[in-house]
């Protein structure tokens, strides 16, 4: 059933000021489960928690049942219903149910940003991350990459979190703080062909340092961009040396790797700003180009105008710009705008496959009904990343199956500090069992 998204409210940042924002909901899925021994006999459930596309963690049913017990202590009656107990045999129509239904906890739960901005929330899979990856809290070294190829060294916490890493690089870069919204990690890929994929957002509750160990089958770093998709909001950001630079390391990339698509002309007026040093303006320049400021995805498949075609795919400023290729070798440029999308949807349909739970194989099928020619259709791509919307869709109705899409816009900061009594420590009163 199409659901209505929640809708932005306003929210001011931590250390003053008051931007625009977004909510944002995180692709959770539980693809898959194990049953496992106890230590003295008895048999539970393990269930395998991913974050976009990748392992995230691993957690019984009796740790969410506590936590869910200490959110509602907490947030009362705005968290979702937490899925029964079973107190019989679990049948195999059982145990998928289950599994279903903690996927959809997830995916609500994670919905509303004072739950997930709480320390609550934070903690609780602070210490599932680490206890799955068998990372303790320590001291460590994490390089955070540069669009133009640098990295910045930082001395961490093993246990830090992104919205942390990312205060710490924009401090040693002198971002002002007021700024930092405006920018976020990824975990990137340079492939020896000269492609740049950039895989997916992390999360603010994430932890880089233990995130990373746990991709390493996919080869990945972590870099920092800027994560809005409307280019207009560039000229926020040019009172501040830190945020130009950024900006401008960010344009020379993405033309360098044909992300934006310069005429001739543009492309000469472009090399002879550069040369001259001019950043003010190239980025002002660079605003006239073609899908400056977009997202572009990895080569996927769709079916429009035809099953099985492929097509190259940019989203952002309110449009999803796709060079399709026909099964005929015929190429077609087409413009998806969201003011003609009714609504949408997304559902995970990918197996995992690599080994340990590692890496990441999955697909995700984005559909979304279109009013094409003053009629409606539905329009399907297939894709192995994580999606970034463009603000605008979040006003349509969604719905999502069996797992749910990061709609990212643009939210700065704000964390939201929720003190936990003492005695709703989760884990320390886990009971080996699960019912």
């Amino acid at each position: 059933m199409l659901r209505p998204l929640p809708c932005p409210v306003p929210v001011a940042r931590r250390g003053g000021g008051r931007a625009a924002c977004s909510t944002m909901k995180m692709h959770f899925s539980i693809p898959v489960s194990e049953q496992l021994l106890e230590k003295f006999g008895g048999r539970y459930v393990l269930y395998s928690v991913y974050l976009e596309g990748f392992l995230f963690c691993k957690v019984r049913y009796s740790q969410l049942h506590h936590w869910n017990d200490q959110l509602r202590r907490i947030f009362g009656s705005t968290v979702p219903a937490f899925p029964p107990k079973f107190y019989l045999a679990m049948t195999k129509s059982m145990a998928d149910e289950r599994r279903s239904q903690l996927e959809q906890y997830l995916q609500s739960v994670t919905v509303d940003p004072s739950i997930t901005n709480s320390d609550v929330f934070i903690s609780f899979f602070r210490k599932l991350q680490q206890d799955t990856f068998k990372i303790q809290t320590q001291r460590a070294s994490l390089d955070v990459y540069l669009a133009d190829g640098r990295n910045v060294r930082l001395d961490i916490q093993t246990s830090d979190t992104a919205e942390r890493v990312l205060e710490v690089v924009s401090y040693k870069m002198g971002l002002s703080r007021e700024l930092i919204g405006y920018f976020s990690l990824f975990f990137i890929q340079d492939h020896s062909n000269g492609v740049l994929s950039v895989v997916k957002k992390v999360a603010e509750f994430e932890l880089p340092y233990v995130s990373l160990q746990s991709m390493k089958e996919s080869d990945c770093k972590i870099g920092i961009r800027k994560w809005y998709m409307d280019p207009s909001l560039d000229k926020m950001l040019m009172d501040c040396r830190a945020s130009v630079n950024l900006l401008y390391m960010q344009a020379l990339q993405e033309i360098e790797k044909n992300w934006v698509k310069p005429t001739d002309g543009q492309m000469q007026k472009l090399e002879s700003l550069q040369k001259a040093a001019n950043k003010m303006k190239v980025l002002e320049l660079v605003q006239e180009v073609q899908h400056y400021g977009y997202i572009q995805l990895d080569p996927c498949t769709c079916d429009y105008p035809e099953v099985g075609s492929s097509a190259a795919v940019h989203v952002g400023n309110n449009e999803i710009s796709c060079c399709i290729k026909l099964p005929s070798n015929q190429t077609k440029e087409v413009s998806f705008k969201i003011n003609r999308v009714r609504c949408w949807q997304v559902t995970f349909l990918g197996a995992i496959t690599q080994p340990k739970d590692q890496g990441h194989e999955q697909t995700l099928e984005l559909r979304f009904e279109y009013n094409d020619s003053d009629s409606w259709r539905w329009i399907v791509f297939y894709t192995k990343q994580q999606i970034e919307m463009p603000e605008s869709l979040k006003s349509k109705k969604s719905s999502v199956q069996q797992s749910q899409i990061a709609h990212s816009g643009f939210i700065p900061r704000k964390r939201i500090l929720v003190r936990p009594n003492k005695e709703d420590g989760v884990f320390e009163k886990i009971r080996e069992e699960d019912l």
